[in-house]
Formats: C-alpha cells, structure tokens, sequence
C-alpha cells in the first residue's frame, strides 16, 4: 500500500476527523475531581472504540484498588500485533485523555466543552479548534488515532502492519497513581516493547516542528515549619518567640547564592554537563528572550537564572529550585494580629539527566534540618517526583521520526529539549528501560492549562500526516 494514499486519505476526510476530536472534547474528562468519574469512564471508552475502529484489540483496564488510596481512573491498553514480515521496533504509544479543571470559568469566552472552531489567530489566516483538552491531550493523541485509522481505511493493514502497544492514561494531570503501580505490575508486558513515542509537546513556532529529545524531572515537596502549639497575640508574644513565617522566609532565601546557583550540598553532582555542540546547536534557533518575555508581560531585564548559561540553556540543561507557594497566618480582610502556630511552602525541583528525584529530596530535607529555627520543628512531605527523561541524538528511532516530520512539513524539524516534566516518560526509562521519542505539535500560545485552550488545526494535519508517515518509516524499517 502506498503512503500516498493515506495521507490522501487524510486530507478527504478531515472534516470527519476533526468532528470525532470534538466529540471526544465535549466529554469533561476532569481527573481531579471525583464528580466526574462517570465522565472519565466515557471518554476511556471512547478512545477504545476509536483504537478498535482502526483495527487494534483495545480494553478497558480499571484501576485497581490495591494500587491507591484513592478510586483511579481507567487505562485504555490496545495492541497491534505487526505484519508477518515487520522488522521494526515494538512501539509504545503514550497519551492521556484526562483534562484539567476549567476554573476560572468566567474567562472562557464559551463553554470549554463546546468545542468551536475560530480564526488561529484575530483577523488572520487558518484556523483553531478552542476546548478544554484541545491541545493538552486529546487533541494530539487524536492525531495519532487518525493516523491509525487512516491506514486501515486506505489499505485494511492495522498500523500498517507496526508492532504498537498503546497505552492511555486518566490521571496525567492528577498524579498518573495508577500508572505508576501499573508499570510495576506489567513490567514483562510493557517491558518488551522497544521505544516510546509521545504526542505531548510543543514546536518552536508556527511552521517550525520540532523533535524534543529531553525533558526535566520533577521532585515536588511541601515543608511545614512548626512552633507554638496555638496561634499567639503579637502583642504579648512578638518579640520573645519564633514566627514560624519570618524563620520559613529566612530559611528559604538561603536557597540560592548570588550567582543563582542552587545551594544544597550535592544538589549538582550528578548534572549531565551541556555539550558543545549542543550549546552551538541551541544558539542557531534563533530564540528571542526578549520577545518571549514580551508575551508574559516581562521586560527583557527579567532573564534572570544561574549565572553562566543562556535564556534557553537555563530551560533545557540546567536545574532549578522553586517555591510554588507559601502560606501561614491570617491573610483574610481586615486585621487578626497574631503570631501564627505554622507556616508553610511548596517546593519543588526541575532536575536534568542523570539527577536523580529521591536523591534531590532527602539532600533538601537534610539541607532544611540544618538550618531548623531555634525553638522550631520541620514537618517534611513528598508530595511526587519524576525522573528526566533524555534520548541519543543518534536514535535510529529518533531519526526516522524525523524523517517522517520533514516529509509531513517539507522543513527540516529541529531538535530541542524542554523545561516542562512528563513524569510517565522517567518512568518508562526508569522502570522499563525505554527512551522515548517526543513528537508534538502544540504551540506556546495554546493556552495549556489556561482558560481557552487551543489547538490550531494546521497543527492538528500535520500531527496527524507526521504520524502517518513515522509509521511508513517503521514499516520499513530494515
């Protein structure tokens, strides 16, 4: 069969597809809050029909008491088992159909699950399909369904004839528990596939795709400083005992010298160092850090990091710490003058290659320990972490998916790494053994996780022709 007459296939039933992707976007498949289990299950069963409409043998998979506390969502696990002949690697195929919460709903200019179709950008040329999930990750893992179905309505070959395992989560966006325990439980099954493949990132612009072969790691902490038993009168009590908020904010403004660097004893000891010709490479993309910080409101003096490396390379090569939130007292209207009995703040890690998550956290907590206020106590917790996730420029995977970008686009894709974190993705190197390829076609200006979520539908075809044709790729492979 030939390629061609998949992606004409492609093209004559756009519509079609682009009316499925819809109907899966109406489905609020909320991960994070129970009222909408009845919701996750539909949108699970609704990829399974799509999986098997293309020939795979999909299922259901739910999770399993035994690998949480809390009630999971189900998995969809589908399979084709590969032409006679095939020579290809055993692909794994990594997506999730769970979305985040809408909130502030206020801001959305429609129902976010109402999907419509509006100009890609104001007054200009193409098109955009705005919903919850649009981009983040229905809309990309539906390119890859296309493609599937694609290639058994042009030809009746399943996958044209690739060996895939593919595995849809619903808890990406809540914590992927039962993932997680899953991986463990089927290990030998999932364990031989040879490579991963996930739709989950971005390119480096409208008419610019990209392959992103290297993403960070995450270790995500909260710290709770204690010291009186109760709440105290400032009046009678300021000055004589510890404000668990004045030590918290002490404590955590030592997280950092004046070059930037993080301070934690050990905290770089296993960064891999970026290459020279890495370095090199990064600096011919043309990446503007001034016009980047123009669209979140920033003046070109806010690129501020560790002392030493580039806008970019601070992103895409070296670690960071931060504090995503802090809290103690009373912060409600008026005035409540008191010395508060706690005080507290999430921190988390973004780590690179070689870093290792749990490593990071007992370093921190230990780093904490030494510095504890007089008078008080630490409360630590390990909220989650993930492992970074980088693969060999030299690929032999990675390089058809190239192939297969170019010859979608008619441009050369480039390579890049990211500062975002897909825990699954250190999971499936860590517990399986499995690089993964990261072939995305989301924009920066999608609004992920924001109010009017987005997914430009030139986007949207050459996800699905790229896909299209890294199965080509595979088909062929010698």
């Amino acid at each position: 069969m030939s390629v061609q007459a998949v992606l004409d296939w492609l093209d004559a039933h756009e519509s079609e597809s682009i009316e499925r992707l819809k109907d899966w976007l109406r489905i609020p498949s909320v991960s994070a809050d129970p009222e909408y289990q009845p919701h996750m299950i539909r949108a699970a069963e609704w990829a399974a029909g799509q999986l098997r409409a293309a020939g795979l043998k999909a299922e259901i998979v739910p999770a399993d008491p035994k690998w949480g506390a809390r009630p999971g969502h189900p998995m969809v696990l589908a399979t084709s088992e590969g032409a006679a002949n095939y020579r290809g690697p055993h692909v794994l195929f990594y997506g999730h159909y769970d979305v985040q919460p809408v909130d502030p709903i206020e801001l959305w200019e429609r129902d976010p699950f109402d999907p419509a179709i509006a100009p890609a950008t104001p007054n200009g040329p193409g098109e955009r399909i705005v919903a919850r999930g649009a981009v983040d990750d229905k809309g990309q893992v539906a390119t890859f369904l296309e493609a599937l179905r694609a290639w058994k309505e042009a030809g009746g070959t399943t996958a044209g004839g690739v060996k895939f395992t593919v595995l849809l989560e619903g808890e990406e966006e809540c914590g992927s528990e039962t993932i997680e325990k899953y991986l463990h439980a089927a290990k030998d099954r999932l364990g031989a596939c040879d490579v991963c493949l996930i739709s989950d990132t971005g390119m480096l612009g409208r008419g610019r795709p990209a392959i992103t072969y290297g993403l960070r790691g995450m270790a995500y902490t909260e710290i709770v400083l204690h010291a009186a038993d109760r709440d105290l009168h400032s009046g009678l009590w300021g000055g004589k005992t510890p404000n668990p908020i004045g030590e918290l904010a002490k404590v955590l403004a030592q997280l950092w010298d004046v070059d930037r660097r993080v301070t934690i004893p050990g905290f770089y000891d296993d960064v891999r160092e970026l290459a020279p010709v890495e370095r090199e490479a990064w600096a011919k993309l043309g990446i503007d850090p001034a016009a980047m910080l123009a669209k979140i409101g920033l003046p070109p003096e806010a690129s501020v990091g560790e002392a030493g490396y580039t806008f970019t390379e601070r992103e895409w090569a070296r670690p960071t710490a931060e504090i995503n939130g802090i809290y103690g007292g009373y912060a409600g209207p008026g005035a409540k003058t008191v010395i508060p009995a706690k005080a507290g703040a999430k921190v988390s890690f973004r780590l690179v290659a070689d870093q290792v998550p749990s490593k990071i956290i007992k370093q921190f907590f230990k780093w904490l320990g030494e510095r504890t206020p007089a008078g008080c106590r630490w409360e630590t917790i390990e909220h989650s972490q993930g492992w970074p996730a980088t693969v060999a420029t030299d690929s032999p995977h990675l390089a058809a998916a190239r192939r297969a970008m170019k010859a979608a686009s008619g441009v050369d894709p480039v390579l890049i790494k990211t500062g975002g974190s897909i825990p699954i993705a250190g999971s499936f190197k860590s517990e399986l053994g499995l690089d993964t390829i990261f072939m995305g076609f989301g924009l920066d200006d999608d609004r992920i996780h924001s109010p009017n979520e987005k997914f430009e539908l030139d986007c949207f075809r050459l996800g699905a022709r790229s896909h299209a044709l890294f199965i080509h790729e595979l088909a062929n492979a010698k």
